[in-house]
């Protein structure tokens, strides 16, 4: 079993700033890609950013040059580092790491969700 914990979230202004964290625990043998994805009501999920295992990023368009998607592999944890925040920014923000465990599965987990809403 892998768990994602999420932290970070909140009510900010516009133009404003968050931390998004999420630690994975349990039976992981490697953490693959991270990524962070987001859902505003009565959207579809979206991805907002990827890192890979050996550092390559990739971000939708909406947030380039103001997210910064970041991990650290000794702690199993990716970052999602917001800044010069928009109303349209408003969403539930999911982790998402695919993971090869201890018994060698190949697994897509995701964390419960961290709402991030941005006031104008």
């Amino acid at each position: 079993q892998v768990q994602l914990v999420e932290s970070g979230g909140g009510l900010v202004q516009a133009g404003g700033s968050l931390r998004l964290s999420c630690a994975a625990s349990g039976s992981i043998f490697r953490i693959n890609a991270m990524g962070w994805y987001r859902q505003a009501p009565g959207n579809q999920r979206e991805l907002v950013a990827l890192v890979t295992r050996d550092g390559r990023t990739n971000y939708t368009d909406s947030v380039k040059n103001r997210f910064t998607i970041s991990r650290d592999n000794a702690k199993n944890t990716v970052y999602l580092e917001m800044n010069s925040l928009k109303p349209e920014d408003t969403a539930t923000y999911y982790c998402q790491v695919i993971v090869t465990t201890t018994t060698f599965r190949y697994l897509e987990v995701w964390g419960q969700g961290t709402l991030v809403n941005i006031s104008s």
